[in-house]
């Protein structure tokens, strides 16, 4: 069978920087070197994506042979067959180890994903208290839909705009590029979530790398600016890994820094090698490039199911279930790509013609049939007992919170905060105000309950911890939040005690302290309030895997177990530094050091990976009242007239 010659030069160093990318997705995955902005490493996907794809499609343009048929048989022999095999193994195990809901779930990710709208999904799905991704096997082909939606229209685009206005082929795609850029720039404070997964907001990523295949910039023809070039562009990129982290705004302007980066590299290695180059165009790295579609597509689900325990190492540091887990995952994307990708790209599987798109045809809507199958049943709930569907139902949980008025979430702006309800004061009642992120937030509806005496007022916002400084990187939302509490309702009104709580982290304590002393100094009393305990997997899943593999040591061993140790630090320091009363959540909910995993009879403490249920907050709320710390206390001396 005759196969299509390349379109292009072959550059090893591309597929180094195609490992470069995979591996700090991969790293960022597993935590391993604390690779907290490991996300980064798909927009670098996005501009290597948009420079070889647009040079092809350019080039046959220019050549008068371009044809949309051939390009989307090759998206269909570079994309399909290796993800066909991976969403079937995943079907196969979701069907083993994902609880009924879980399945359901599941099922409907598959049929977006089968279709390549998985972005979309994850996005109208991705609410605050939605299961976490740690449980979502397919939630990493939201990358490939951003890139698949973007190829659909985009050859369309660069022909239309050839044939019509061939002078302004240049300006058009800066044009689009730009306003892309700025849409996510908006976007990023304004709606994170959407920016994050749509298309309109990524693209101008993938547009960078066809900027670079029209030769916009001057040539990079000295070796020195070659070195200076490529070196920058890969500290770039490593900076961003590292520096980066959950809680930074992203895409937006901090996802210019790895796209830049990438982009001179790739610009650097268009005239020449350099040191970087030649780095990059190492076996190992190169070997790595050739395979880091299959080892993305792979290394998730793996990842996801050795959380749910389907793999079983044990390991109580979890080096060796990380080291296990990229060793299987590398394994996995090995057999990919030798018997599955290259066979189907110029192998004896190549297909072309009307056979490409019957192949995509008939594997997607084998997927579709197989969504739709587990969903009409349910997720075959018969697989658990009644006690075990109970308990499990417990993490589709509806939270009590009071989410869009005293509790914003990624939905809500600052202004959407009600506060002529969450902060009125009764004059008959001490007044509490309680500080803080979801994990604020959880214990209001039972601090209320097991204290009628006391009013509790209510600032809360995900993500958001109760402090005076900011992280460079902070969420407006939470920025104008904090800032309206401690600058302007604090110094004006009176409150007999602040409660601070949040999900906090050791990187946090430099804020703490300073913030307690500011309210201190105002004389405002200050309740502290810790980390709770939290898990790897959500504790009624656990719960429920422990009932049916008769394992009831297993939410233990998934217990993450360094916020016992920041507890006890944040103990020390509010005894000896802060001089603040400190609430310790495994000291009232973990007797004997094993922490309470229900609060009533088949009615697990948490809904997630740490947020209390309804039940569990009054459970919380009534031990702590029978500690006394939070008895209503009298009013300090206050420092300033305003208040």
């Amino acid at each position: 069978m005759l196969k299509e010659k390349p379109t292009l030069t072959y550059r090893a160093d591309i597929d180094g920087l195609r490992a470069i990318a995979v591996l700090i997705v991969v790293f960022y995955h597993l935590k391993i070197l604390k690779v907290w902005g490991g996300f980064i490493g798909v927009d670098v996907f996005f501009v290597i994506s948009g420079f070889l794809i647009s040079s092809v499609i350019l080039k046959e343009i220019e050549e008068s042979r371009f044809s949309l048929s051939s390009f989307y048989q090759r998206r269909i022999r570079r994309i399909i067959p290796a993800l066909v095999v991976m969403m079937s193994v995943t079907v196969i195990a979701a069907c083993f180890f994902l609880l009924p809901s879980e399945l359901e779930d599941f099922a409907k990710s598959l049929l977006a994903a089968s279709l390549s709208v998985s972005n979309f999904f994850f996005w109208l799905h991705s609410g605050y208290f939605d299961a976490p991704a740690s449980d979502l096997p397919l939630l990493h082909t939201w990358s490939l839909a951003v890139e698949e939606q973007f190829y659909i229209f985009f050859p369309l685009f660069l022909v239309f705009v050839r044939r019509f206005f061939p002078g302004k082929f240049k300006a058009a795609i800066l044009f689009l590029a730009c306003a892309s850029l700025g849409l996510s720039t908006v976007g990023a404070y304004k709606f994170a979530t959407a920016t994050f997964y749509l298309p309109m907001t990524r693209a101008w990523e993938l547009l960078l790398g066809t900027i670079l295949s029209l030769k916009v910039f001057p040539a990079i023809t000295s070796r020195y600016w070659r070195n200076a070039a490529s070196a920058i562009g890969l500290l770039m990129i490593i900076a961003a890994a590292f520096a980066y982290d959950v809680s930074t705004p992203f895409p937006g302007v901090a996802a210019l820094m790895p796209c830049i980066g990438a982009a001179f590299i790739i610009a650097a290695g268009q005239h020449g090698s350099s040191l970087v180059g030649r780095l990059l165009s190492s076996k190992p790295l190169v070997f790595i490039g050739l395979i880091s579609y299959s080892f993305y597509i792979w290394h998730w689900p793996i990842i996801v199911f050795q959380k749910l325990s389907m793999i079983q190492v044990p390991d109580a540091s979890g080096r060796n279930v990380k080291a296990v887990v990229f060793i299987l995952s590398v394994i996995a994307a090995t057999l990919s790509w030798r018997y599955v990708e290259t066979p189907f790209r110029k192998g004896r599987l190549y297909l072309t013609g009307a056979s490409a798109f019957k192949f995509a045809a008939a594997t997607t809507l084998g997927l579709i049939v197989t969504a739709a199958f587990i969903l009409s049943f349910r997720g075959f709930p018969s697989r658990y007992s009644p006690e075990e569907i109970k308990i499990a139902s417990y993490a589709k949980e509806q939270s009590s919170y009071r989410i869009g008025t005293c509790f914003l979430t990624s939905g809500n702006q600052a202004k959407d905060f009600d506060a002529a309800d969450c902060l009125r004061h009764d004059d008959t009642k001490k007044n509490y105000l309680l500080i803080g992120d979801s994990h604020a937030a959880q214990l209001w509806s039972g601090l209320a309950a097991a204290f009628p005496d006391v009013n509790f007022l209510e600032a809360t916002a995900s993500g958001c911890e109760p402090t005076l400084g900011h992280k460079i990187f902070d969420l407006r939302r939470c920025t104008l939040t904090m800032d309206y509490i401690f600058n302007d309702y604090l110094p004006k009104h009176h409150v007999d005690q602040v409660l601070l709580a949040a999900r906090w982290e050791p990187r946090d304590i430099s804020y703490i302290g300073p913030t307690i002393q500011a309210l201190k100094q105002q004389g405002i009393n200050v309740v502290l309030f810790g980390p709770i305990m939290q898990y790897d997997s959500p504790l009624p899943r656990l719960l429920t895997v422990s009932l049916k593999t008769k394992d009831p040591s297993l939410p233990l061993r998934h217990e993450l177990t360094k916020y016992r140790v920041l507890d006890e630090e944040m103990a020390l320091l509010a005894s000896t530094q802060w001089n603040v009363p400190y609430v310790s959540f495994f000291k009232l909910l973990c007797p004997n050091n094993v922490c309470l995993e229900y609060a009533g009879k088949d009615i697990p403490i948490q809904f997630d990976y740490g947020h209390l249920t309804a039940e569990g907050s009054l459970l919380f709320g009534e031990r702590l009242k029978d500690t006394g710390q939070l008895i209503p206390v009298q009013p300090t001396l206050h420092l300033s007239s305003q208040r």
